[in-house]
Order: C-alpha cells, then sequence, then structure tokens
C-alpha cells in the first residue's frame, strides 16, 4: 500500500508540474493593445533597408541566430542557443527541462519617408518526463528593459550605418588674409618694322 502512495504522489506531482498554474498566470503582466504596441514599436528617421540591416545586426550581437530574413515582406526572425532549464524540484522526479528565446522583428517604410520597426521576444520552454509526458510553454516577453536595450543597440547602430554610408565632404580652402594674386606681367605690343622706300626704276 505503502509503494501505492507513493507512485500516486508521484503522478499527482508530476502533474502539477506540468499543468498550468492558475497562481502564475495571474502574476503575468496584461497590457492592453495600446500599451503593448508602444512597448514593441517605433519609429527612426532613416530607410527601411538601412533599418532592416540595423535590426538584423543588433540580433547577432544579443547572441541570436538568424532563422529567416525577407527585405521584400521586412520580415525577421531569429533565436537564441537553446539552455538546461531544469530547476531542482523538476531534477528530483526525473523531469528535464530545456528552452531559449525567440525574436522576431517587422521593419517597413512609413508613408512620412521614415521606417518603423516592431519587435516581439518570446521565452519557450519544454519540458519531458520520466514517464513520456512532453510540455511546451510560450511566454511573451514583456519586460521594459528588455526593449530598452534593444532600442538603444538599434539606435547605435544606426548611428554607426548612417556614419560609413554619408560620404565626405569636399574641404573648403580658406583663403590666406594679404595673399597677393601674381600678376602675369603686360605684354609689350610689337610694333611693325619701317619698310623702305621702293627705288625708282630707270628705262
Amino acid at each position: 500500500m505503502r509503494k501505492s502512495f507513493v507512485t500516486v504522489a508521484t503522478i499527482f506531482l508530476l502533474s502539477m508540474m506540468f499543468a498550468p498554474s492558475a497562481a502564475f498566470a495571474k502574476k503575468e503582466v496584461q497590457l492592453t493593445p495600446m500599451e503593448l504596441q508602444a512597448l514593441q514599436q517605433r519609429e527612426f528617421e532613416t530607410t527601411k533597408d538601412t533599418l532592416f540591416a540595423s535590426v538584423m545586426s543588433v540580433f547577432q550581437d544579443l547572441g541570436y541566430t538568424i532563422d529567416g530574413a525577407d527585405l521584400a515582406t521586412g520580415f525577421i526572425t531569429a533565436s537564441s542557443a537553446t539552455d538546461n532549464k531544469t530547476n531542482f524540484g523538476e531534477a528530483l522526479f526525473g523531469v528535464r527541462a530545456s528552452g531559449n528565446t525567440r525574436a522576431t522583428a517587422f521593419v517597413e517604410k512609413m508613408a512620412n519617408g521614415m521606417a518603423r520597426v516592431r519587435l516581439n521576444f518570446q521565452n519557450s520552454k519544454t519540458r519531458s518526463g520520466a514517464y513520456g509526458q512532453t510540455s511546451k510553454k510560450d511566454k511573451a516577453v514583456l519586460d521594459p528593459a528588455t526593449y530598452q536595450a534593444a532600442w538603444e543597440k538599434i539606435d547605435e547602430a544606426l548611428f554607426v550605418r548612417n556614419a560609413i554610408d554619408t560620404p565626405a565632404t569636399t574641404p573648403v580652402k580658406i583663403p590666406q588674409e594679404n595673399a597677393v594674386e601674381p600678376v602675369a606681367p603686360p605684354t609689350q605690343a610689337i610694333s611693325p618694322e619701317p619698310q623702305a622706300p621702293p627705288k625708282n626704276l630707270r628705262h
């Protein structure tokens, strides 16, 4: 009977670990569509091509691998490396967990000549149990600090890229004070040589 009790208790604990937690759901941040847009979206005074390349560069600088990018549609998808997410309680019952972060971006050209990008970060965690149970949970990243760090990186990338693309200006020659320009010597007029009077011809 004791063995049966331990088995039932183990199954109950595993089911609780894989079942979604109502208490955890209440703690999740709930944002309105306007608040979410303000968090994830920015406009920049640049072209779509430049912003698209800058976002790709920032994703790579943050350690993401570019999974797909299409300039025509403006979509970029990237993902971080998969890490071991197994905690003590999961390891105690033979549960293994792994996860990573996925990032997406949508870049578009605005009618006012500016370019706009919307970012989205999402944490993914996969659990596999000793009895064959498997579950996967995706959770949107709504931490303002995460997006603020990304916006600052994009600002820096745009600054560097625009500085490289801007052609160097031609240096302006500043005239020196009291500089005397050389004057060409006047040309002397050449007077024609006097001609001898014609000689009288004697017949």
